[in-house]
């Protein structure tokens, strides 16, 4: 049986579409409130929408044979145990009769500061896993599956997001796939390097500019870390617990 990718390109376009009239919607109810010293930062907090992936992501476990599985996207439902802490809310968890299916985490980074939210977002994405991973070897996730983890990232296409950025180490060189390269090759490179290491079964990193609020356009670095791999592992994983379920109804 084919894998039904759930026409996740137009999804995505509207995706992008929604997260940039909610952000600029919020910095337009920031500047009548008058609060418009926060600048971008302000916005991107109150107005950040990644609702339109979760759909996406939402359309896929659907169409590959778990349309009665639960999705959960907001509150409580949303944590799982940790190893080094008692819980972390994900942005989106799949269960099934018990069992988890995907945990995935919704991520997005718009301008001018790409610096510190590029480290801050790497060492969560790190611990995140680190931390679910250790907890499920010692069977706080009860034993099943490895569940899809899934880490998507949606950053803005600008000028200082492309630029090359200078890497200072006194002490001792970095690799050097790091040097000379910018903060979207970077997140790309974090993508490919998380899913080698197996900390995520599938991440990914989508770039668009602000004026894809008009058209959705979007772009990835790599074929590695971009959606259409991320997605069509996703489905994989889906119509493998879907098939899992039909051998344990027999």
């Amino acid at each position: 049986m084919a894998l039904d990718l759930a026409d996740y390109e137009n999804k995505a376009r509207s995706a992008i579409k929604a997260f940039w009239r909610a952000r600029n919607a919020a910095l337009t109810k920031q500047k009548k409130a008058g609060r418009s010293d926060q600048g971008e930062r302000g916005s991107v907090t109150a107005g950040k929408n990644m609702n339109g992936f979760a759909e996406m992501i939402l359309a896929v476990v659907r169409a590959n044979g778990l349309a009665e599985a639960e999705v959960h996207r907001n509150g409580a439902l949303l944590a799982l145990p940790g190893f080094y802490r008692p819980t972390k809310l994900w942005d989106l968890l799949v269960m099934h009769k018990g069992v988890l299916v995907a945990a995935i985490e919704l991520k997005s980074q718009v301008g001018p500061s790409f610096g510190n939210n590029f480290n801050n977002r790497t060492e969560e994405a790190i611990g995140t896993a680190q931390d679910l991973w250790t907890a499920y070897r010692e069977g706080a996730l009860g034993e099943h599956a490895r569940p899809f983890v899934g880490w998507l990232m949606h950053v803005e296409d600008a000028p200082k997001s492309r630029a090359a950025v200078k890497v200072v180490s006194p002490h001792f060189p970095v690799f050097e796939e790091f040097v000379g390269i910018s903060y979207l090759t970077r997140y790309d490179l974090l993508c490919r390097k998380l899913t080698q290491e197996r900390l995520y079964t599938a991440a990914c990193v989508l770039t668009s500019s602000r004026d894809a609020v008009k058209t959705g356009h979007f772009a990835s670095i790599s074929d590695m870390a971009g959606l259409g791999a991320f997605i069509t592992t996703l489905a994989g994983h889906i119509a493998a617990e879907a098939a899992r379920k039909q051998a344990r109804s027999r």
